[in-house]
Formats: C-alpha cells, sequence, structure tokens
C-alpha cells in the first residue's frame, strides 16, 4: 500500500527537518480534494480526469503507491470519457487506509512523529 522506499528517497532528498513539514502540507491538501470527492455523486469527465491526476501526482510523491494507482486508473477512464465507471467510494477508502497506514508505518520507517 505504501513505498516506503519511495518514503524514504524523499526525506533523504529534502532532509528530516523539512520533511514533517511536506508530510502535514500532503495530508492537509490531498484531505481536502478527497473531502471534496466524498461530497461528489457525479462529475464530468475533465473535472474528474482533473481531480484525480492531482491526487495521482501527489501520492506517488509521498508513496502512496496503491492509492495513486487507483486514481491513475480513474484518470484513465475519466480521459476516455468515461468517468462515471469511476468507483469514487472505492477511491476515497483506499486514500483513508493509505493514510492510515501511513501515519501508523511513518515513525518505524522515518523521522516523522505524527
Amino acid at each position: 500500500m505504501i513505498n516506503w522506499d519511495q518514503v524514504k528517497q524523499l526525506e533523504e532528498d529534502i532532509g528530516a527537518e523539512d520533511f514533517g513539514d511536506i508530510v502535514v502540507v500532503f495530508i492537509e491538501e490531498v484531505d481536502e480534494a478527497v473531502d471534496a470527492l466524498r461530497e461528489i455523486t457525479s462529475m464530468g469527465d475533465d473535472d474528474m480526469a482533473t481531480a484525480l491526476h492531482f491526487l495521482k501526482g501527489s501520492a506517488a510523491n509521498l508513496g502512496f503507491a496503491d492509492f495513486a494507482a487507483s486514481c491513475g486508473a480513474g484518470e484513465d477512464l475519466a480521459n476516455k470519457q468515461q468517468a462515471a465507471e469511476v468507483d469514487l467510494q472505492s477511491v476515497v477508502a483506499l486514500y483513508d487506509a493509505s493514510k492510515s497506514e501511513f501515519l501508523t508505518g511513518a515513525p518505524v520507517h522515518t523521522s516523522y512523529q505524527p
């Protein structure tokens, strides 16, 4: 679910001091975007593709591998004019599970202490 090698590489690249700030900003921004998805019952293809592209990129940067893949698959559907086929509830549930795993595992794998 979490690519801890990616997470550790990011921490090494930006430094342990700044890593915590990056995590906080990531969670705030992605929480906001995911909360918007929680409220949506339907979304146009272009809007869906844009939203999922943002989430995919953010997730990949912080090692949320499964969530990034799910967003990428949804983005692909939306780009094919099939946004109605995207299971937003599954995308949101996967984010919630990934976030929980990250916050539980981060103190073990990184210097970050939630």
